[in-house]
């Protein structure tokens, strides 16, 4: 197993040169420069400044420059946020977008298994339908528009929790909820059309028939057996919970990535886009791996 992490994690590198290429030929290709937005500065200030960042070398040569200060772990200085690193940003902005983007999955789980297990279990039901109408409607509605939504109805008419900012666990109940609601009505249309699939099997049928609980049947046969596929898509699931919270962050002032990145994106500040870039894609890569090592843990029938 330990053999195969490190196999899957060289073959993530190729993965990471590729993100790093398109991003910073995407961004130099794209008319404009991070300087243009300032107030006019004589030519030779410009000339100044662009030196100081290599902007007025070959395009060629500050792409090599750039993934030569990569390989030396240093993601330059922000063009935007004078005086500070991007390594910088990133460190203090990290483990906030990471706490939320855990949050957000502890609701996709906590939300959508429990929901398509009770959907499956009571088919053709009014549960069922209820359910399902949830589960579509998180589905449909964006995580922007919900975030507001809940801004309206819990914090300006009930008052029951906080809109805005990070200042302790009440801070993280909205955001995590709009972060997370769009894919655990996903997680629970999969749970449903897995368990139903599993509920018709010979083998419950003869769980049922020794005379085990519903419970049981349910929760020791049916859903481990039915966990396999769930377990399939919340790798790239927990990837995008964690790197999809720049609007939501935004609409709540959360104070991670997703507000750095925006301003960034805006300013065309290259580098911190770049290393925002990079670390949310080394996410992904690593979420599919830890995603393919617990499928093979689960059902060894599956060869590495």
């Amino acid at each position: 197993m330990l053999r195969y992490f490190f196999k899957r994690l060289l073959h993530g590198v190729p993965v990471l040169v590729a993100v790093a290429t398109l991003t910073f030929f995407i961004m130099h290709v794209v008319p404009g420069g991070p300087f243009d937005q300032d107030k006019k500065l004589p030519p030779e200030i410009v000339a100044n400044i662009e030196a100081k960042y290599h902007l007025d070398k070959p395009l060629l040569q500050q792409y090599l420059l750039f993934m030569a200060q990569i390989l030396q772990g240093d993601l330059g200085p922000s063009y935007k946020y004078l005086g500070r690193d991007v390594s910088a940003i990133v460190r203090d902005t990290f483990p906030v977008s990471l706490t939320l983007g855990l949050c957000a999955v502890l609701v996709t789980l906590g939300l959508g298994v429990p929901a398509g297990i009770l959907s499956a279990y009571k088919q053709n039901s009014a549960l069922d339908r209820t359910c399902i109408f949830l589960a579509t409607l998180g589905i449909s509605v964006p995580s922007f528009v919900l975030g507001a939504l809940l801004i309206l109805v819990l914090s300006h008419y009930l008052h029951l929790l906080p809109p805005a900012l990070w200042e302790g666990p009440r801070h993280a109940v909205m955001p995590a909820f709009a972060l997370g609601a769009a894919f655990a009505g996903y997680i629970a249309r999969l749970t449903r059309s897995t368990m139903l699939e599993v509920l018709s099997s010979d083998y419950i049928r003869t769980a049922r028939a020794k005379g085990l609980s519903e419970a049981s049947v349910l929760l020791k046969h049916a859903l481990k057996n039915a966990v396999s596929p769930i377990v399939s898509v919340m790798g790239p699931i927990a990837a995008g919970l964690v790197t999809g919270s720049f609007v939501v962050e935004y609409i709540f002032s959360v104070p991670g990535m997703g507000n750095f990145f925006i301003t960034a994106v805006t300013n065309r500040d290259y580098p911190l886009i770049m290393g925002v870039t990079l670390i949310y894609a080394a996410l992904i890569v690593l979420a599919n791996i830890a995603v393919d090592m617990v499928y093979v843990w689960l059902d060894p029938r599956v060869r590495i």
